[in-house]
């Protein structure tokens, strides 16, 4: 994937970036083609869910664990339910 440097969702307060940098692990090789087609909308759908989200929403593991899970849901539903099967963070950085 595209690194993704976007603000995160802050009230009357100083902005908050998060910057990342992940892959996307798939089922089969096969569907390398489609994802790598769908880039662009995965990269939309990515930031937009992160502008979405509150700073204190990535703290700690189990904030993470649920940006993840949430990566992998908006993932296959533009894709195809099962294609992406997990989102491996390469960099995670909440400034």
């Amino acid at each position: 994937m595209p690194e993704i440097i976007t603000n995160l969702n802050v009230a009357n307060r100083r902005p908050v970036y998060v910057k990342l940098r992940a892959r996307l692990e798939i089922a089969r090789s096969r569907d390398a083609g489609a994802v790598s087609a769908a880039m662009p909308r995965l990269t939309d759908s990515f930031t937009t869910l992160l502008r979405e989200t509150r700073p204190e929403e990535l703290r700690g593991s189990a904030g993470i664990h649920r940006m993840r899970e949430e990566l992998i849901a908006r993932a296959n539903i533009l894709l195809r339910p099962g294609i992406v099967t997990d989102i491996l963070f390469v960099e995670l950085v909440v400034q």
